[in-house]
């Protein structure tokens, strides 16, 4: 199904033959450095200026406005980026930081409600301690561990509150 002029056979000994090899950068591309060079200094140009260009590039999108008044990044006093705030840039009522305020404290559990957590963690727990001791596993075990499991579920989903959900406007939006 090849096109007029396409050697199929050329084209796969090309990408057999290149296997492994690194394609060459583009012209004007620098080349990536190591992670351990990182931190190092741009070695001088061969004319004595330090790093790797005298013009260097503009950045993505400098001559492009994406949102009206700012600048592009390292352009002007806008770049944020590269420089920490300090105390000329809050006023007097600004703390800088938001704080948010206490919670409300929990509300009290009821008797009920504790012997229902109880039995919802506590029946698992009993039965792993009798398997991992070698406890016999008698009939009242059993009825206890997986019986105060079932109860203490049953128990917090029937007391849970549905709260003031009106089925008849689901849509009335956020509600703040």
């Amino acid at each position: 199904m090849g096109g007029a002029g396409f050697d199929e056979e050329a084209a796969w000994a090309a990408i057999v033959a290149g296997y492994g090899q690194e394609p060459p950068d583009p012209p004007g591309a620098r080349p990536f450095k190591p992670i351990e060079d990182l931190m190092l200094p741009e070695p001088p140009d061969a004319d004595g200026a330090e790093g790797g260009e005298t013009n260097p590039a503009k950045p993505l999108g400098s001559s492009v406005s994406f949102a009206p008044g700012l600048a592009a990044p390292g352009t002007g006093p806008r770049d944020f980026a590269s420089r920490e705030p300090s105390d000329d840039d809050f006023d007097a009522d600004d703390e800088g930081h938001f704080v948010p305020p206490e919670p409300p404290p929990l509300p009290e559990a009821d008797a009920t409600a504790k012997f229902a957590w109880l039995g919802v963690i506590g029946g698992p727990v009993l039965l792993l301690l009798a398997v991992l001791l070698g406890w016999e596993m008698t009939w009242w075990l059993t009825t206890l561990g997986i019986g105060g499991f079932i109860g203490g579920v049953a128990t917090l989903v029937a007391r849970m509150n549905p709260g003031d959900e009106e089925d008849d406007d689901p849509g009335r939006g956020a509600v703040v």
